[in-house]
């Protein structure tokens, strides 16, 4: 059966098998069979269908497109050494050494369905407002203030800088507060909450974060004399 082999510049990160009658998802997401954290892949990128003796690849509609051999494509038929392009990631396709390949593909297997730049930009423009429902779908991280400040505060951006500095996000006096003391990021598995420098470290549910902890729902994060509460807006 074929193997993919997912890279990134030149270094081999994994590999995956691909058994006959099989399908497989690529994304950013976990649930995927191949898993890609990166922010240039979509949550559902594409997938990978067996369909009686070929491998039939197709775009889920992604943000960025899916590429084979530096061409963009909706759907393609995979042969040995393909090179498909997610986000910044690259997946080889390739079968085992001395396995039956299906080199000769009759009918619609002969075809590749390539979209021209205007087609694409056109379908792009499109699938942006209904990319952007499905991300609303996705819980998002809210922060409600117990003590030091008032109302909430909701964690839109990819990284929320907490800190002294003018620049941060959520400002935090103190003499012994860093400029950014703390981050809160949002990864594909959740929030993430990191101390970043500072005599004065964050605390979650009372006990001192060293390096970084995942954010659950309702608990609590104090810095200085700020006390939020943490928790996730369906």
């Amino acid at each position: 059966m074929p193997t993919l082999t997912l890279t990134f510049k030149d270094n081999t990160i994994a590999t995956y098998r691909i058994e006959a009658g099989q399908s497989i998802t690529i994304g950013r997401k976990a649930s995927n069979n191949v898993p890609i954290e990166n922010l240039a892949v979509s949550g559902h990128h594409a997938k990978i269908d067996s369909v009686g003796e070929g491998f039939l690849l197709t775009d889920l509609q992604s943000k960025n497109g899916s590429f084979v051999n530096k061409e963009l494509v909706s759907s393609h038929w995979l042969k040995e050494g393909d090179n498909i392009l997610i986000g910044k990631h690259t997946l080889i396709f390739t079968y085992d050494e001395g396995e039956k390949k299906p080199d000769e593909l009759g009918g619609d297997m002969d075809q590749t369905m390539v979209m021209d730049t205007d087609k694409y930009r056109d379908m792009l423009a499109q699938a942006i407002p209904k990319a952007a429902k499905a991300e609303a779908k996705e819980p998002v991280g809210m922060l409600s203030y117990l003590a030091g400040g008032e109302g909430e505060i909701k964690l839109a951006k990819k990284l929320t800088k907490i800190g002294k500095s003018s620049t941060s996000d959520i400002v935090v006096g103190g003499l012994m507060m860093g400029a950014t003391a703390a981050t809160i990021s949002k990864r594909p598995q959740g929030y993430s909450l990191s101390y970043v420098g500072g005599m004065t470290k964050p605390k979650v549910n009372g006990a001192t974060v060293k390096e970084s902890v995942t954010l659950k729902d309702f608990d609590e994060i104090e810095l200085g004399s700020v006390k939020l509460q943490f928790y996730t807006e369906k």
